[in-house]
Formats: structure tokens, C-alpha cells, sequence
């Protein structure tokens, strides 16, 4: 699928996606966190028919929403394609010295190699963390990349 994109001087971007029926939908990615859908006229395709502005914490579950299935899907895949790739559930701990820190703080990806793809929490799939994600007592993180890696970012979660 193609995906449109535009800068928009001053104010972010702009991806637009036609569907498989024909359907335009955009994101207007402000500079300031907000995001904007736009559904598009099916014969004018220049004419926008509505636009639902979203905070950031909007865009980021409408995200969870749409992509969480989809990653599952693709981790899964992955695994079967790429050899030595491995998936690990690592729990975040009371005593953790990253409970209540953000995922940033951690530097796993940078030390490690792995990659922490996920966070589940109270049942709920938060979806590719960005680095300001505040890991709590209770979460599961979602790890990718060698055992040595993910061996190693169970240690950075556990000791620091």
C-alpha cells in the first residue's frame, strides 16, 4: 500500500493512504504532538468531508487499536522466518530499578541490540513504546533480538 507523504511547513506532516475501496484517509502529524484524521471525498479526492483532531494519549490508542494484532502477527512470522531471532516477556518487578522510569532511561536498544517492542499492562497491548513510556510494577515488556540480547535487557530491568 502507498502511503502519501507531504511536509506541511510550520505545522508537521501529512500521510495520505488511498484504501483497497478506493477511500482516502490522512494523518496530519502536528509539530505539536496532536494528530488529525481526515477522511477524504471519494470523487473529489481533494475535498476533505471531516477531520476528528486527536490529542497525543487519542492517537497513541487509536494506534494500540489498529497495530497491536498486526504486530503480534508479525513477531510471529518473523520468528518462524529469521533463525537466532527471539521473542521474550520480561516483567517489570517491584524494586525494578526502572519501575515508575521511563523506557529511555533504559538505553537497552543501545547496550544490547534488542529491542523492546511491547509493553502489556493490565491485559492491555501498548504497542511500540516511544521513550517517555513510564514503566509500573506489573508490566511485561516485550523483547526482540538475540538471547544474548534479550538476556541482557532482562538484566538492565532487573539490576539496572
Amino acid at each position: 500500500m502507498d502511503v502519501e507523504r507531504t511536509a506541511l511547513p510550520g505545522i508537521g506532516f501529512q500521510h495520505i493512504m488511498t484504501t483497497g475501496r478506493g477511500r482516502r484517509l490522512g494523518v496530519i502529524s502536528h509539530r505539536t504532538g496532536r494528530r488529525d484524521l481526515a477522511i477524504y471525498d471519494k470523487v473529489d479526492p481533494d475535498t476533505c468531508l471531516a477531520t476528528v483532531a486527536l490529542t497525543a494519549d487519542e492517537a497513541d490508542t487509536i494506534a494500540e487499536l489498529l497495530g497491536t494484532g498486526r504486530i503480534i502477527e508479525h513477531l510471529a512470522e518473523l520468528h518462524r522466518q529469521v533463525e537466532g531471532l527471539v521473542t521474550e516477556q520480561i516483567p517489570i518487578t517491584p524494586g525494578s530499578p526502572y519501575d515508575g522510569r521511563p523506557l529511555g532511561d533504559t538505553r537497552s536498544r543501545t547496550r544490547t541490540g534488542a529491542s523492546i517492542v511491547a509493553v502489556v499492562r493490565d491485559g492491555t497491548v501498548h504497542a511500540s513504546p516511544r521513550p517517555d513510556f513510564i514503566f509500573t510494577a506489573g508490566d511485561i515488556i516485550v523483547v526482540v533480538g538475540t538471547g544474548e540480547g534479550t538476556a541482557a535487557v532482562a538484566h538492565i530491568l532487573t539490576h539496572g
